[in-house]
């Protein structure tokens, strides 16, 4: 004999599965219709004249008690832990280290080194402000010359930006630096485009990692010995982001917010789900890219 109390646990469980299979039927719904595509408004229901009319009225309310219940307290939730995770990285005092020279090699004459041959590609467009300290930064690092290749992926459409680049790429390309100058007559893909036509040319083979910086980054002298160490003897790794910083962060109250937002970014979120869920995004500028990950992605 069923009790009363099993009964009733069995109708709240069919009722909650009840619930459960029409919302999923509803984000089914949705998602063929297209309906999460559309700016909708939450405050104005739809037209309910018909069946479809009918699930995508009741489809925004359930959108509207998702923004008003649901995300608040899970958003707050996320925050929390996020810090939690934060803290107790400090007070383990965790770091990413790498022991000793991990390029140091020793054979019968003695030791040397190996590096690894690492590319550096800088896409720009129109960057006519930013574009000389970038390259400037760029060159200077502290990097065996034979083992580096840098791109100038310039996209300008302006000729005389495109020049005085050229210029530039010249002057460094006489002091020894090994930096190819690069222009697309298509801009396809924009930036994510310029990157991965970049890759096809033929001299980039052999090649091992690439970093990537935008115009407006200067990257100091010893980022390469910084981060690409992280790679050797780890074949699961495939990206090692670097943090960002302002050089302007003082000048006024908007940039110390924004300051205060990357910190935020960098030292929370991308430090705790790095180190918990071994998976973060690419911020998509002073990274590292194992350039077989960036392969083995679809590029």
């Amino acid at each position: 004999m069923t009790s009363w109390r099993e009964g009733s646990c069995c109708l709240e469980s069919l009722e909650c599965s009840w619930w459960f299979h029409w919302l999923f039927l509803h984000e089914i719904v949705a998602y063929l219709q297209g309906w999460q595509f559309r700016n909708l408004n939450l405050h104005i229901l739809p037209n309910a004249l018909d069946f479809e009319g009918l699930l995508h009225m009741e489809y925004v309310g359930w959108l509207r008690f998702r923004v008003e219940y649901i995300a608040p307290p899970v958003q707050s939730l996320d925050r929390m832990v996020l810090c939690m995770g934060c803290f107790w990285i400090r007070y383990k005092k965790v770091k990413p280290r790498f022991a000793g020279d991990p390029f140091k090699v020793d054979d019968v004459e003695g030791s040397a080194s190996h590096y690894p041959k690492v590319l550096i590609q800088i896409p720009m467009c129109n960057e006519r402000e930013v574009y000389e300290q970038s390259i400037s930064a760029v060159c200077q690092i502290d990097w065996p010359r034979d083992c580096l290749l840098i791109q100038v992926l310039d996209d300008s459409d302006d000729e005389s930006i495109q020049c005085i680049i050229k210029t530039e790429v010249s002057k460094w390309s006489r002091k020894g630096v090994n930096i190819i100058y690069r222009h697309r007559l298509n801009r396809t893909g924009y930036k994510a485009g310029n990157l991965k036509s970049a890759m096809s040319c033929d001299y980039v083979k052999g090649y091992e990692s690439v970093a990537i910086f935008d115009a407006d980054f200067q990257p100091n002298p010893d980022f390469l010995l910084q981060t690409v160490p992280h790679f050797k003897d780890n074949p699961e790794l495939g990206l090692v982001q670097a943090r960002w910083s302002f050089v302007n962060k003082d000048e006024n109250l908007l940039t110390r917010l924004q300051n205060i937002n990357l910190c935020f970014h960098f030292e929370v979120e991308q430090q705790v789900n790095g180190l918990f869920l071994n998976f973060f995004g690419f911020n998509g500028t002073a990274g590292v890219w194992r350039i077989k990950a960036r392969e083995v992605s679809g590029g």
